[in-house]
């Protein structure tokens, strides 16, 4: 079999301060930006994989999920606890100095996990948590 990652889902609540998030803090380049019935779904990524895409979308945009799930969704997101991805660096320092000093959400410093991992943790404007791997 030959199966990549293509795209992963990262709901927002703001297009606005995740696209700053995503390409000004990060420094994702923008693949589209889309507009649909007063919706919003942009495609970022690193500039470098163009085939590995963040897709940040409306929590509210599937017509399969009840107004009380939207909502328990909505407070999920608000709490933190709905989304997570896990990036990765070099530099993981450098990165979460860069980080730290453009206002994002620390959750976690730099750390050496016992189970073998150094990383770090924010929060993105949506409050999807994103944990930072340091790689050799």
């Amino acid at each position: 079999m030959d199966i990549t990652i293509h795209s992963a889902f990262l709901p927002h609540n703001d297009p606005e301060a995740s696209l700053a998030f995503y390409r000004d803090t990060l420094g994702f380049e923008v693949r589209k930006d889309v507009g649909y019935g007063g919706l919003h779904w942009i495609t970022v990524g690193p500039a470098d994989q163009p085939g590995v895409s963040i897709v940040l979308y409306p929590p509210g945009a599937d017509p399969g999920i009840t107004d009380d799930e939207r909502r328990t969704i909505l407070e999920m997101m608000a709490k933190g606890t709905y989304a997570i991805i896990t990036l990765a660096t070099h530099d993981l320092d450098g990165t979460f100095e860069r980080l730290q000093a453009s206002g994002a959400e620390v959750v976690q410093e730099p750390i050496e996990q016992p189970y073998g991992v150094r990383d770090s943790a924010f929060r993105d404007p949506a409050g999807n948590l994103i944990r930072i791997n340091e790689v050799p």
